[in-house]
């Protein structure tokens, strides 16, 4: 290659909102490019030539770091033109690839004759004839022009790369007149022909440097001041190319999502041969790592331990309770001694993408991970983007916890949120089916062993034995104490065994942890063990509404959904409440106020107690005190997906009002 000049010195470049090589003489310029572009399809494997170019660039790094001066005498601008139409029939990447290799080629010699000199013969001698021994005693006065030239050699690469990158663009997933790609291919031509320039005067400044004066060498400002000036503007076309091509990225990636949707969504809709297929897309479709990981063992997995099983796929977010995880994984671990029950519980964690992964998350992550007795993916970012798009869109996942059940023939969802089962049956709803739901609450009634079982042990205990039993919630202690010893008066002049049972409110943890101190302190009553306990027993109770809702049941013409919805208004009030039973059907539930004057009035009902027996009297007693004015109010923790249009009150059966509450509770 030879030596070439620029007859004019670049000027210093201001910063612009548009891109420096948009200029309108660099429009006409591209014109004049484009007229040497003629590309004939012919290939080139660029990554080869590329591979070896930085291998010389990297061998020669570490030497002398050479930069040349722009010499008289030559045109760098009609040098690049000639070049490009030597090139005409190569496409843009190549065109820039085949002229690095030659510039390579001067660049290797040079420094392979300078590093042998001291010690090769030939090397030496030919060292003489180019004058180099004076290049390198001036090397440290060069220095700043060597960092220069390596900056602007660095840039060059950086657009050859980039360019390089567009090439490799899937044409399946974005075409040429997409915006970002067709912003980018109007840059190619002015791009490679300023790159292209600033290798020929990188050449013309290396073969200008033999011979020159130590006067020459000693003056390295302009020159240094010219590569940076170069750097900087190939710096700016590699910016604006490196933005179009990130845009390109994105738009693959959302193709790509896309079609994996679609496909998720095929494969739903379709036959399968087994269950595989469908988990193997839905949990991590790559054969490249072990993608399931038992949480307590930490021992990992592939997916074949699904194979022909019933798949529960436990999708939540970070924000899961240690609550609900224990309480499911006291049903988990009841069913690995029962080889009927052939199911498995896969956790996908779905984390917030638009937020960066961070220390705080990983710790949340492996604290939840490490509870989970069941299958977990290995980490959240496994999880295709698709996947979490088709959960939130097809299955209506947002914040609560879903389990959602493919059988194990095909891995079709036969269940969308199996959850509600789970808690208020465990191990009873296997197969967790809509067909098992329906089975289970065709043989279940309102009784005092659906309201409780599974909560506490002695409970059942007393009923068998025919002991009274009295539920009873809120957070008012001086109301717990006055209705405590109110009780066990009526229920020794009534001649009755009356068992009292705390059961708190659903929120609130620390309030209840305290009255249950309270009330053993003072035994007031019995209180449920813990306040998971009390977590428990309202989440069932919760489930129960959801769980026929599933099935299309309506408060209007279903006994549990009325009385459920009783209990969970209860719930939701700031008044305390109680349910008192004998077995299984006979039950009174009243708010503090009624139950409270039923109390009171014992002498006024004594005879019917005596004659009905004590519940039919207590309820017969609160219908007596029935008044049309109440005001209710029902708190459901859900989305509007889960939650009906209208809500009938039920006590008086009119529509509840519906509103939108939003809490954040630490308690």
């Amino acid at each position: 290659m030879a030596s070439h000049s620029l007859t004019a010195r670049p000027q210093p470049v201001s910063r612009r909102e548009r891109p420096v090589f948009s200029m309108s003489d660099d429009h006409a310029m591209s014109k004049k490019i484009l007229n040497t572009h003629s590309p004939n399809g012919r290939e080139v494997d660029v990554d080869i030539i590329l591979q070896v170019i930085e291998g010389i660039f990297q061998h020669i790094h570490g030497a002398l770091q050479l930069t040349c001066k722009f010499s008289g005498g030559g045109d760098a601008h009609a040098t690049t033109m000639e070049i490009l139409g030597m090139l005409s029939s190569y496409q843009w990447d190549t065109k820039l690839v085949l002229t690095l290799a030659s510039f390579s080629i001067i660049y290797g010699e040079f420094w392979l004759v300078a590093q042998k000199f001291a010690t090769h013969p030939l090397a030496k001698m030919v060292a003489l004839l180019k004058q180099l021994p004076d290049i390198i005693e001036h090397a440290a006065a060069l220095k700043s022009r060597f960092d220069a030239i390596n900056n602007l050699l660095k840039a060059i690469l950086d657009i050859t790369k980039c360019i390089i990158e567009f090439k490799r663009l899937p044409s399946q997933y974005i075409s040429e007149d997409q915006p970002s790609m067709s912003v980018a291919f109007a840059y190619f031509p002015t791009a490679v022909y300023w790159t292209i320039k600033s290798i020929v005067a990188c050449a013309s400044q290396l073969t200008s440097l033999l011979g020159m004066s130590n006067e020459l060498i000693s003056a390295t400002t302009t020159d240094t001041w010219e590569m940076s000036s170069s750097t900087h503007k190939l710096n700016n076309i590699s910016d604006h190319l490196r933005a179009e091509l990130e845009r390109c990225y994105e738009h693959i990636q959302e193709k790509k999502h896309t079609e994996y949707y679609q496909m998720l969504v095929h494969l739903f809709e379709t036959t399968q041969l087994d269950n595989m297929k469908i988990n193997k897309a839905l949990i991590y479709i790559k054969d490249d790592l072990l993608p399931l990981e038992v949480g307590t063992m930490h021992t990992r997995a592939n997916i074949d331990v699904l194979r022909r099983k019933t798949v529960l796929l436990l999708i939540s977010d970070l924000d899961i309770t240690p609550e609900e995880v224990l309480i499911l994984a006291t049903v988990y671990n009841e069913s690995r001694g029962r080889s009927e029950l052939q199911y498995e519980i896969v956790w996908l964690p779905i984390s917030d993408r638009s937020r960066e992964w961070n220390e705080g998350y990983e710790h949340k992550f492996k604290e939840l991970q490490a509870l989970m007795p069941w299958y977990t993916l290995h980490h959240p970012s496994l999880l295709e983007p698709a996947a979490i798009k088709f959960v939130k869109e097809r299955w209506h996942f947002s914040k609560k916890m879903m389990l959602v059940a493919l059988d194990p023939q095909q891995g079709k969802v036969v269940c969308q949120n199996a959850i509600h089962m789970a808690w208020i049956w465990g191990n009873l709803a296997y197969p967790f089916t809509m067909a098992k739901q329906d089975e289970l609450w065709s043989i279940e009634s309102w009784r005092l062993e659906l309201v409780v079982d599974g909560i506490d042990q002695n409970i059942i205990e007393w009923m068998t034995a025919g002991k009274y039993i009295c539920l009873y919630g809120g957070e008012d202690v001086e109301w717990i104490e006055k209705f405590t010893t109110s009780a066990k008066g009526v229920a020794h002049r009534a001649g009755i065994d009356l068992h009292m049972i705390y059961v708190g409110k659903s929120s609130k943890k620390d309030r209840v942890r305290r009255i249950n101190i309270i009330i053993r302190k003072e035994n007031l009553s019995y209180c449920l063990d813990d306040v998971m306990s009390v977590w428990y027993f309202w989440k069932r109770l919760e489930s129960m509404f959801y769980s026929k809702m599933q099935l299309g049941q309506t408060i209007k013409d279903d006994k549990i959904m009325q009385e459920v919805l009783t209990m969970l208004s209860f719930d939701g009030s700031d008044q305390g409440w109680v349910l008192i039973s004998r077995g299984s059907f006979e039950m009174a539930r009243a708010n503090s106020v009624v139950i409270t004057k039923t109390l009171e009035d014992f002498h006024v009902w004594e005879e019917d107690a005596r004659e009905k027996g004590f519940v039919l009297a207590l309820i017969d007693y609160f219908l007596h005190l029935h008044t049309p004015q109440h005001c209710n109010r029902l708190i459901l923790p859900g989305l509007d997906v889960d939650i009906p249009e209208m809500i009938t009150c039920a006590e008086c059966g009119r529509p509840m009002d519906k509103f939108f509450m939003y809490r954040c509770c630490t308690d």
